[in-house]
C-alpha cells in the first residue's frame, strides 16, 4: 500500500502542487508560535520541551488518524496515507521557481531570473538580498537551493515513510524540519535545540541522498567531495556536505565560495581538499534536474524492491 500511495501523491502533486499557504501547514504555523508563546522561559529545557510538544503533538495526530482510519476500512486507511506523503513529500513546493529560472536565463533576462531567485531565496531567509549577483551567482544559488530542498522536500521524508510505520515518518521529518525555521534566531533556546534534534534526524537521509547523487552522477568527484567536506567543521556542516558532493556529483562549483577557499585551505593540507569543478551556468541547471529525477527514480526503484520483497515474504 505504501508504495502506491506514494506514486499516486507524487502524481498527485504534479498535477495540483500544493499551495504554500495551505491549512495543514497552518496549523502547524500555529502550534509552533502557540508553544514557543507558552513555554519560552528562556532555556535550552523549555526549548526541547517545546520542540516535542509541536513534533509530539504532529505525530501523535497522525497516528491517531492512522488508528481510526485502519479500523474504518482499508481504503480510507490508503486515502490517509495519499493525503499525508501529498502534504509532505513533492518537488512542485519548489521547483516552480526554480523552472521559472530556467525560463528567464533561457530568454536571457538575468534581472527576472535574480528576482525570482530572491523571492524564493527569501522565503527561508527574509533578510537576504541578491540584487548584485551575476549570473554564474544566480545559477550557483538555484542550483544549491533546488538540491537543498529536494533532499528536504523528497528524499528524507522518503527515507523516514520507508523506516517508520504509517505516516508517522514524513510527518516526524517535515514537522522537525519546520521548526529549524520557524523558530527565529531571537528564541535562542529553541532554536538551538530544533537545530541539534534535525540533524540527528536528518543524520542518515542526508547521507542516503548523497550515495543517490553520486550512483547517478559523476561518482568519483561526489566520494571525494562528501568526504573533504565532512572533515571540515561549518555552521550547517550536513548541508554543506550535501552541497559539496552534489556539486561533485554535477561537475559544479555550487558550494558557497567562502567555504570552499577554507576547504582548499594551503595552511592545513591535511584537513583540506581542494577540487576543480566548472562554474554554475544555464546548462548547469538543466544538468542539476536531471541528477534530482535520476536519484528519485533510483530511491523509488529501491522503495519498490522493499515493497516486493515484502510481498514474496509473506
Amino acid at each position: 500500500m505504501g508504495f502506491v500511495a506514494l506514486i499516486l501523491a507524487l502524481l498527485l502533486e504534479q498535477g495540483k502542487p500544493l499551495p504554500r499557504d495551505n491549512p495543514a501547514h497552518n496549523v502547524i504555523r500555529w502550534l509552533a508560535t502557540s508553544v514557543r508563546n507558552a513555554t519560552d522561559a528562556g532555556t535550552v529545557r523549555f526549548g526541547m520541551i517545546g520542540w516535542f510538544l509541536v513534533v509530539g503533538g504532529a505525530v501523535g495526530l497522525a497516528v491517531l488518524l492512522h488508528w481510526v482510519a485502519n479500523k474504518i476500512h482499508p481504503l480510507l486507511l490508503f486515502a490517509l496515507h495519499v493525503v499525508i506523503l501529498y502534504a509532505t513529500i513533492g518537488f512542485r513546493q519548489f521547483s516552480h521557481a526554480f523552472s521559472k529560472i530556467q525560463i528567464a536565463l533561457a530568454a536571457n533576462d538575468v534581472d527576472e531570473a535574480r528576482r525570482i531567485l530572491e523571492r524564493w531565496l527569501q522565503v527561508h531567509d527574509p533578510e537576504l538580498t541578491i540584487a548584485r549577483a551575476s549570473q554564474a551567482e544566480v545559477c550557483r544559488l538555484a542550483i544549491s537551493h533546488a538540491i537543498v530542498q529536494a533532499h528536504r522536500h523528497v528524499f528524507g521524508p522518503l527515507f523516514w515513510y520507508i523506516l517508520l510505520p504509517g505516516p508517522i515518518g514524513p510527518v516526524l521529518y517535515r514537522v522537525a524540519e519546520y521548526l529549524t525555521r520557524a523558530w527565529p534566531d531571537v528564541v535562542e533556546p529553541y532554536t538551538q535545540f530544533a537545530r541539534d534534534a534535525y540533524r540527528w534526524i536528518d543524520w542518515i537521509p542526508l547521507r542516503l541522498s548523497i550515495t543517490g547523487f553520486a550512483i547517478v552522477g559523476n561518482f568519483e568527484d561526489a566520494v571525494y567531495c562528501w568526504r573533504g567536506a565532512s572533515g571540515i567543521k561549518t555552521s550547517d556542516p550536513q548541508r554543506d556536505m550535501l552541497l559539496a558532493a552534489g556539486g561533485g556529483a554535477l561537475g559544479l562549483r555550487i558550494a558557497d565560495p567562502k567555504l570552499e577557499a577554507q576547504w582548499s585551505a594551503p595552511g592545513d593540507a591535511e584537513n583540506s581538499f581542494d577540487w576543480a569543478g566548472a562554474d554554475p551556468d544555464a546548462a548547469g541547471l538543466r544538468s542539476s534536474v536531471g541528477l534530482v529525477w535520476r536519484a528519485v527514480l533510483l530511491w523509488i526503484a529501491v522503495f519498490a524492491m522493499l515493497t516486493m520483497a515484502t510481498w514474496l515474504g509473506r
